[in-house]
């Protein structure tokens, strides 16, 4: 598994990554998941987008947002078919090797409160809540982990 950064010809496999991912989540929320309707054409022309690829596939992405003081996971999304092989959590180590390289000690993310999954994922991590806040009608929990 290759992570590279995205360049703009995978704007079409990162957004059915991600229809594919949070694609579950619509029901539950009963809205599209904000990842669902992020400008990836932008994110990716700003380089904040990367991709894990094998051979053959684009298997997941992840967006980082450098902050004053920290860095923010801004999505992180692996397709159906490749979920439960490390790609998530090479994906997050990815992005505490991106931290740790640009002098922050601080990784946040944060994630919708009825994905309540994601909770207990982000925590084996070492995450914890920071707050929970309503923000573009999403309900969020925001999380942190020092470095």
């Amino acid at each position: 598994m290759n992570i590279r950064i995205a360049a703009a010809d995978d704007r079409q496999a990162i957004l059915e990554c991600v229809d594919d991912a949070y694609g579950m989540y619509i029901d539950r929320i009963g809205k599209k998941p904000a990842p669902m309707l992020a400008d990836y054409a932008d994110l990716i022309s700003k380089r904040l987008v990367y991709v894990t690829t094998d051979k053959e596939h684009r298997q997941g992405l992840i967006v980082l947002l450098l902050k004053e003081n920290y860095l923010l996971i801004e999505n992180v999304a692996v397709r159906n078919i490749f979920q439960g092989q490390g790609i998530g959590r090479r994906l997050i180590e990815f992005a505490f090797m991106s931290a740790e390289e640009a002098g922050m000690q601080e990784v946040r993310l944060y994630t919708n409160e009825l994905m309540s999954e994601n909770l207990v994922y982000y925590a084996k991590f070492g995450f914890i809540e920071l707050n929970r806040s309503t923000e573009n009608g999403y309900r969020r929990v925001h999380m942190s982990k020092s470095l």
